[in-house]
């Protein structure tokens, strides 16, 4: 099948994947979608999300594990694709501290898997996700591209450190063109539910004490999930003739800008207390939350801030959704997906 206009979006049931796949297609894109359908949280959402995209005609799925290299391998043979727009991982930064092997195993070993297949079948380019977690306890804000990350708080955060080291030896050794973005808490409407405002708006709802970790205390640059998505659209659309594809490294070196590997933050470059995203929530749901204080827990950062002069400058483009814009729209989703379930 000929390459133009054709996609390859791993993790295509998930939080962003989805959102992304859609918008591709309405853009008249050829997208093939894979996902296993993890029970990390509920599988009726992923196959709910699935349900929006199945019925348009350029849309493929199949049921895959990112780890399994040989699925990976041959899905690639049988298709020619333009880009990899690699989404699929484990999430959630408490959970690698129950199932550290989940994150070993999709994040690590999934990834060298589309890496070795990117590696062999040469698409223009590999956008694939990273996270604000990689900045663990950096404390220089804003946090920036060129900021050391190498003291991650949480397994989840290592792994995806892990990923934009692995993709700089791939595009240094083989030439492949990698993007890594590192996402800042990312929500809106068909979002993870275990994410804050996901977990927040249905203990509301049902009268049940929301958890208020470090006392409240805590700053978060939230950025809506169309934000991310224009700024994928914008780097998988722009001419990413970055560096020399056909340069590889035989030695050290201090500037790597000649190479086709580069990192941006997606964030909203505003950040926000938690206690006063909560009280926008409650305001929109006319709802007093009832709050439990608790300390910080393992792995969390108190804050995190983007700075996006990077994405600007690359593809005049930087997030800017407001909060209260976002969480209208989130709980106006919740109400009509939830009130259809009864």
């Amino acid at each position: 099948m000929s390459s133009q206009n054709q996609l390859l979006v791993t993790g295509c049931a998930g939080f962003i994947g989805y959102h992304l796949t859609k918008r591709l297609l309405h853009q008249g894109y050829s997208i093939i979608g894979i996902d296993n359908l993890t029970p990390y949280y509920d599988v009726s959402l992923k196959k709910d999300r699935l349900k929006q995209l199945l019925p348009h005609e350029n849309f493929t799925y199949q049921q895959i594990s990112i780890e399994d290299g040989s699925k990976i391998k041959h899905i690639f043979s049988e298709n020619e694709f333009e880009s990899v727009i690699h989404l699929a991982a484990q999430p959630g930064v408490r959970y690698s501290f129950e199932n550290p092997q989940a994150y070993i195993d999709t994040n690590i070993t999934g990834f060298l898997s589309i890496l070795e297949a990117c590696r062999y079948h040469q698409p223009k380019q590999l956008i694939f996700a990273s996270s604000s977690s990689v900045y663990g306890a950096n404390t220089e804000m804003p946090f920036s591209e060129e900021h050391r990350v190498d003291h991650p708080l949480s397994l989840y955060g290592m792994t995806k450190k892990s990923n934009e080291l692995m993709a700089y030896t791939y595009t240094s050794q083989f030439g492949t063109p990698t993007i890594g973005l590192r996402f800042f808490t990312v929500y809106g409407p068909w979002g993870r539910p275990d994410m804050a405002l996901f977990s927040f708006t249905k203990s509301i709802l049902s009268g049940k004490t929301i958890k208020v970790y470090n006392h409240g205390n805590m700053k978060r640059d939230f950025t809506y999930v169309d934000d991310i998505i224009e700024g994928i659209v914008r780097l998988i659309e722009k001419d990413n003739n970055i560096g020399d594809k056909n340069k590889k490294l035989t030695q050290p070196v201090t500037n790597t800008n000649d190479l086709p590997y580069r990192i941006y933050n997606i964030g909203n470059q505003n950040p926000v207390n938690l206690l006063e995203f909560i009280e926008v929530l409650e305001k929109k749901l006319g709802i007093q939350a009832n709050k439990e204080l608790l300390p910080m827990q393992a792995g969390d950062l108190s804050e995190t801030y983007a700075d996006v002069d990077m994405l600007v400058k690359d593809v005049d483009y930087k997030p800017n959704t407001t909060i209260k814009e976002g969480i209208s729209r989130f709980v106006d989703w919740y109400l009509e997906y939830y009130n259809k379930k009864k």
